[in-house]
């Protein structure tokens, strides 16, 4: 297979370092912790032993407002500290590790994967050097929905119209390779990252229609309701992220950019199309969803 041209390398900065590869996606060992308070397990208190040095001088206080006078002339002015970084109260908010090691960018980088960028027309599309119909669905699907993940370019743009492509070549094809797509879309997930997850979501939403065509029979969406347990904790989390902006406008509407509107519309999809047992999945994992199937 022929190396890819520098024109799709241009951004990248080369193959990861070892300490990125080592980091695992997803994982929460480097969030920001919270130093235990003793006082919330006993009795004992934890008290700090105040020197003159932190004590409040003359002509040094702001007498309620929020405007400091300046300091007379021969007086020492307390010095300020910066405020330490607030640990997010809700963690599961906060955004996980993502290092640039997915399996897309190693195969990319080396020239195993059968595309290239086209740079014609007025937007950029994918040229693949094969025909889709001649790939091997169960080595390559996986590997493309792995770089969902990848937020540098020329790799996410890649991923992401790779997987489009591939599931509108035939959804036969695609039915037996979805449990192997479970772990790529479960770490992409767990990354907590916005962008991430609203594209994610957007191929979610493809790949249960994928096979709504008049001979098929919605078996897409009804192989994904035995991995709903490693799909739809994430969208639990995030399905109240509404941007309220009063009498304002949401330019990302057009874009569905919303987080909270785009996970309800996935769990509809996942329902309508997920036969009988999938609302039952689906509320015992997500407790506030309603049911929009009429029976």
């Amino acid at each position: 297979m022929p190396s890819n041209t520098h024109n799709d390398l241009k951004t990248c900065e080369g193959p990861p370092t070892t300490a990125a590869s080592q980091v695992r996606a997803g994982g929460h060992e480097s969030l920001p912790r919270k130093s235990a308070d003793p006082s919330a397990f006993s009795l004992s208190r934890r008290t700090k032993k105040e020197v003159p040095s932190t004590f409040l001088k003359k002509g040094t206080g702001t007498g309620g407002t929020d405007v400091r006078p300046p300091a007379p002339e021969g007086l020492e002015v307390l010095s300020i500290t910066k405020p330490k970084t607030k640990v997010m109260d809700y963690q599961a908010f906060a955004e996980r590790p993502n290092p640039p090691n997915t399996e897309f960018r190693r195969f990319y980088e080396r020239g195993d994967l059968p595309v290239q960028i086209d740079h014609g027309g007025v937007t950029n599309r994918i040229a693949w050097k094969v025909d889709i119909q001649k790939l091997d669905f169960h080595h390559y699907l996986p590997i493309f929905f792995d770089g969902l993940r990848e937020v540098e370019q020329p790799y996410a743009f890649l991923a992401e119209q790779g997987v489009y492509d591939m599931m509108s070549s035939g959804w036969q094809k695609v039915l037996p390779v979805i449990p192997q797509l479970i772990i790529p879309i479960k770490t992409a997930l767990n990354t907590r990252k916005k962008e991430v997850i609203v594209k994610v979501l957007k191929v979610l939403q493809a790949l249960v229609m994928c096979d709504t065509v008049p001979e098929g029979q919605h078996l897409i969406g009804q192989a994904l309701v035995p991995y709903y347990r490693q799909i739809l904790p994430v969208l639990n989390i995030f399905i109240r992220q509404n941007d309220n902006l009063g009498d304002g406008i949401d330019y990302g509407q057009q874009r569905r950019e919303n987080l909270g509107e785009l996970i309800m519309e996935t769990l509809e999809y996942f329902e309508i199309h997920g036969g009988e047992d999938a609302f039952i999945n689906i509320k015992y994992l997500v407790p506030t969803y309603q049911s929009v199937v009429i029976t």
